[in-house]
């Protein structure tokens, strides 16, 4: 880092600017191979000289410009200067405004570097600008080498994200793209949704807070899966193929390695019998020059005995010990070469013997190395055949999501269908029974004496009625207030859970364990809750048929009542007959009693008014009770959704973390 704050300093220097005193700060604190400058404000000059240095510099790995206040002109000259670069892994450029020449030279970065592989550009303005998007997503369509795109707050639309869906049907390396709080909508979403079945390698996809429906997003989680799970079958069938190979690339090694040690054992065997046929060679030539000395003893022995013919007489004992001695000699000659021979043809068979040996064993390892090739060739099987598997129960997994689902619709349709039929029977029930009291009001008005004791009976009635009305509604009111007092507990709860664990989830790694335990409680409190909720809309849905069975009650009391009151009334005129004259004296009373008999009727009207009324009211609770108990499920649902996202992603992250690589745990077999 030293002799890069020097040749900062030079180049500031050479284009007429003072080092920049923060930044020369930062350089001399910062680790090897990192460069931090965030929340430091660079100028123009300073940014030329780090393009200029970057141009050349070969130590650098990660580049923090975050918060950094960049203009326009100094981003251009830092992108241009990483543009040659060919050791930057990671560049982060958060909160940097940058706009419509920002974005151009970003584009003309993801064209040239074929280097950086994590770009973060949180916090700028770049979907304002959308002719200057679009070159930047046909960038990100030809790059090769990026394998990580932060684009939050960046104000998208709907435009910028289907410029971003033709990018990622054409990209083929990026694998971690978030896409939050930014204006993407439907219609981006739609997109997005769209290119993704063309797109292998994207296994991440963050779209929280672009007001996109749920469908969709559970489409693009999916789809992410989907991504994923190719992704690990792919990492390990790599993992499995390479393992093979490198058992196959061991077992050709002790194959080629048994080989050579049965040439070398050959050879030796070879050197053996080479070496014996120099030594019986050599034994055989001192065996004849032995003979060769004798014989040159038996010429001298010979000229010794002509020489010497004249004293034959004398010595011819010693002649006798002498052929004697030379007929010893021949013999041990005889038995020496006869032995000599056996050995030389006892050593051809057993070099013989020894090279059939060999052969056997030649034949035996090559018929060892065909069973090591059938026992390759049936793993590369049993591989297809794990993988063909694989397959199938996914798409069996697909097949009854997707009839889980129609079964959900078919009967939430047949559940809407009992709801209508159960509104259309009442409002029948209601009509049959405002026809009643109709019909109970035309024969008032003809039995005036039966009606005074049956107004007494209704009045017991009405305050029943009343009575029970009263009690209903002060029960439905309380019912009300504690629904909505757990209601808000529900929520506050699921508040403070939910900021437990964001704090928790903020936290180190060493407390994921028990942030998982945590999130499984609030699971099963919220599942506890659910279950509650169910159990006051049953009973509420009881109590509604209580109710209902109460209307069926009196309205056969009325019907009852109707039929007592067609026998009054027919006595009635009998009595009405008789008693004409009587009743013409009596038109003064009669017409106080008709006055006492609409006030009755307006009362019964009141009185029915107000029991519909406190119907509708009821049926109207329980709707807006339906509404909370559903609108709750569904945040329920979700906060299930993310909690399970969550723990998913957290244990990948842990996954990843503790295992390394997926190739540490498998060694190849010896």
């Amino acid at each position: 880092m030293e002799e890069f704050r020097r040749t900062y300093s030079r180049l500031c220097k050479e284009s007429g600017a003072e080092p920049q005193e923060t930044v020369l700060q930062q350089m001399h604190q910062l680790p090897q191979g990192r460069l931090d400058l965030a929340t430091q404000s660079l100028t123009v000059d300073t940014c030329r000289a780090l393009g200029k240095l970057l141009q050349k510099e070969a130590l650098l790995t990660e580049l923090v410009l975050s918060d950094c206040m960049l203009s326009e002109e100094g981003a251009v000259l830092l992108l241009q200067g990483l543009c040659v670069n060919t050791i930057v892994r990671f560049l982060d450029l958060k909160g940097n405004n940058l706009r419509a020449s920002g974005a151009e030279a970003l584009a003309k970065l993801l064209r040239q570097n074929k280097s950086i592989q994590s770009l973060t550009l949180e916090w700028n303005s770049l979907g304002t600008w959308e002719e200057a998007f679009a070159a930047f997503c046909g960038a990100l369509a030809a790059n090769g080498a990026l394998r990580q795109l932060d684009l939050r707050n960046n104000q998208i639309s709907h435009k910028g994200a289907e410029e971003l869906a033709l990018a990622l049907k054409s990209n083929t390396s990026l694998q971690q793209l978030d896409l939050r709080w930014n204006h993407i909508g439907l219609l981006g979403g739609r997109a997005l949704v769209n290119c993704l079945p063309s797109n292998r390698t994207l296994w991440k996809l963050e779209l929280a807070g672009n007001s996109i429906p749920g469908d969709i997003l559970r489409a693009v989680e999916q789809a992410m899966d989907h991504n994923q799970d190719r992704q690990t079958t792919f990492r390990e069938s790599q993992a499995r193929a390479h393992v093979l190979s490198k058992e196959v690339r061991h077992l050709r090694e002790e194959k080629s390695k048994q080989f050579l040690d049965l040439m070398e054992t050959i050879d030796r065997q070879r050197e053996e019998m080479v070496r014996s046929s120099k030594a019986s060679a050599a034994r055989v030539g001192q065996l004849q020059e032995a003979l060769n000395e004798r014989h040159s003893i038996i010429n001298a022995l010979k000229a010794k005995l002509q020489m010497a013919e004249a004293a034959l007489a004398l010595s011819e004992q010693k002649a006798q010990d002498l052929g004697e001695l030379l007929a010893t000699t021949e013999q041990e000659q005889r038995s020496l070469a006869q032995r000599q021979a056996k050995e030389h043809r006892l050593e051809q068979q057993e070099a013989a013997e020894r090279e059939s040996k060999l052969l056997r064993d030649l034949s035996a390892a090559n018929e060892k190395n065909l069973l090591l090739q059938n026992q390759v060739d049936e793993l590369e099987r049993k591989v297809k055949s794990q993988q063909d598997q694989l397959f199938l129960t996914r798409q069996e997994l697909t097949n009854t999501a997707a009839e889980l689902k129609m079964r959900a619709v078919q009967a939430e349709e047949r559940l809407e269908l009992e709801k209508k039929r159960s509104r259309q029977s009442l409002e029948d029930a209601e009509h049959l029974r405002f026809k009643e009291v109709e019909h109970m009001t035309r024969h008032l008005e003809e039995s005036e004496r039966a009606m005074q004791e049956r107004v007494q009976r209704l009045e017991a009635v009405r305050l029943s009625l009343e009575e029970e009305l009263s009690r209903a509604k002060a029960a439905a009111l309380s019912e009300r207030s504690q629904a909505e007092e757990e209601l808000i507990k529900a929520k506050n709860q699921v508040r403070l859970e939910e900021q437990q664990r964001l704090a928790h989830l903020e936290e180190k790694l060493r407390l994921l364990a028990q942030a998982r335990d945590e999130a499984q409680s609030a699971c099963l409190q919220q599942k506890q809750v659910v279950a509650d909720a169910q159990a006051r809309a049953s009973q509420l849905g009881r109590q509604a048929e209580g109710l209902r069975r109460r209307l069926e009650e009196l309205q056969q009391e009325l019907s009852n009542k109707d039929q007592e009151k067609a026998a009054e009334v027919t006595r009635v005129r009998l009595e009405l007959q008789e008693q004409n004259g009587r009743l013409q004296a009596e038109l003064t009373a009669q017409e106080a009693l008709k006055e006492k008999a609409a006030a009755l009727e307006r009362q019964l009207k009141v009185i029915a008014s107000d029991h519909r009324e406190a119907l509708l009211d009821r049926e109207s609770e329980n709707a807006s009770l339906r509404e909370k108990l559903r609108l709750k499920q569904a945040e329920i649902a979700r906060i299930r959704d993310e909690e399970a996202q969550r723990a998913s992603f957290l244990q990948n992250a842990v996954l990843a973390y503790v295992q390394g690589s997926p190739l540490r745990t498998l060694s190849p077999q010896k």
